[in-house]
């Protein structure tokens, strides 16, 4: 276990049980260090991570289908693109397959709510990431009566043979919901408000949301209790404080990729004989 950490990630974070609306979102599950000693630790354990991601990639190139999907969902302002920026971006881009998704297109309209997830897939010897995904069907379609009710309950029993298959066929699922508390949401949009630099990452949108928050509370809870499997469970992050999020990310991810038991893929050549080659080239 990585220092500091007095339970795994993946154990304290898992969601089985938890209330979200009791959810303390300054919380640390499973941490027993400050800010500086996450800081500290983050930079370590990145570079454990850019090793294991190596290995997938490098087993992907020789063939192996197997891959990792690391779902991030969150209301505005959790700190999903910090994820990318800070735990993604430590990784080989070469080796990474990243989707954002938004509002579908007209395109996307016209086809099963799966279609554009499907497309975007990680192929094998990948890290896949999702920065928001097929559950903004059961999210912002229910909150905001995009879809009969009656069409958005049957996508939790979709969702999960979806993902089921996923499985089966190599993928690791690691989906992780990120909770914020409404002040520090209304901290962070009034930092982009005030920031020149930050105009570009505002939505008026965002502060409409606001109005819907018990609505929303209320959806997460039925997508944990309702989508949380063996093959894909849940991971609650409280993420009121950025450097936590972020580190309990990249412990999930090494978790999963040691899981695997990942090995140098064996050269295809003799190495001796080409090294003989070069010698005399």
């Amino acid at each position: 276990m990585a220092q500091h950490w007095k339970t795994p990630a993946g154990r304290a974070l898992r969601a089985d049980g938890l209330r979200v609306a009791d959810l303390d979102t300054s919380a640390r599950p499973g941490f027993r260090g400050g800010k500086k000693a996450g800081q500290e630790l983050l930079a370590e354990r990145s570079a454990v991570l850019a090793g294991l991601q190596e290995k997938l990639y490098a087993n992907g190139r020789s063939g192996d289908t197997r891959s990792v999907l690391l779902v991030l969902q969150g209301m505005d302002t959790a700190g999903k693109g910090g994820i990318v920026r800070h735990v993604i971006g430590s990784v080989d881009p070469q080796g990474v397959d990243h989707a954002a998704f938004g509002v579908p297109t007209g395109q996307e309209k016209k086809h099963h709510f799966l279609w554009r997830i499907r497309k975007e897939l990680p192929r094998g010897g990948q890290l896949g990431v999702f920065d928001r995904s097929h559950y903004e069907d059961v999210l912002v379609a229910r909150v905001h009566n995009l879809v009969p009710e009656d069409v958005w309950q049957k996508r939790y029993d979709e969702i999960n043979r979806f993902e089921r298959k996923l499985a089966e066929a190599g993928t690791t699922l690691i989906k992780v919901a990120m909770f914020i508390s409404l002040d520090e949401q209304k901290k962070r949009l009034r930092q982009r408000l005030e920031r020149p630099d930050k105009y570009w990452k505002f939505n008026p949108a965002d502060i409409d949301e606001r109005g819907y928050w018990p609505d929303y509370q209320q959806a997460y809870q039925d997508l944990l209790d309702r989508t949380s499997t063996d093959d894909a469970p849940w991971y609650v992050l409280p993420a009121d404080a950025k450097w936590y999020a972020r580190l309990a990310v990249t412990e999930l991810l090494i978790e999963a990729l040691e899981g695997l038991n990942l090995q140098w893929p064996p050269a295809t050549f003799d190495p001796d004989t080409e090294l003989r080659r070069l010698d005399s080239a």
